[in-house]
């Protein structure tokens, strides 16, 4: 899946990524690509654009994106490392608010993308 100009400015603004060379922009996609699979998989989904909702989705994949970006190098020796809570108790919350299928917009995630 490609990013929307706007996606990626604002994606790569969060995770402090500029300058990349187009393997790192290929990698950054690709975890993109993964955090947006796992939200679906915790069944949460894409959120139509300009709402509150979707800006707490769009959080979470970025923080999933950085998290996956920081420990792409990383073996963990001793202590396992800890989730953020704050991106625990969003994820949980947008699980536990996610709309009923039959009660909502049935005109597709992502619709009205901005480019």
């Amino acid at each position: 899946m490609r990013l929307s100009t706007i996606r990626e400015v604002t994606l790569k603004a969060f995770c402090r990524l500029d300058g990349l060379s187009g393997e790192e922009d290929e990698l950054l996609y690709s975890l993109y690509d993964a955090a947006v699979g796992y939200m679906s998989q915790a069944g949460i989904r894409e959120p139509p654009w300009d709402t509150p909702r979707r800006a707490q989705y769009d959080l979470c994949v970025n923080y999933l994106v950085l998290d996956s970006w920081d420990r792409r190098d990383a073996s963990f020796v001793g202590a396992a490392s800890s989730e953020n809570p704050a991106f625990r108790r969003l994820l949980n919350q947008m699980k536990l608010t996610e709309p009923d299928v039959s009660n909502s917009d049935t005109s597709g995630p992502g619709e009205d993308e901005p480019e």
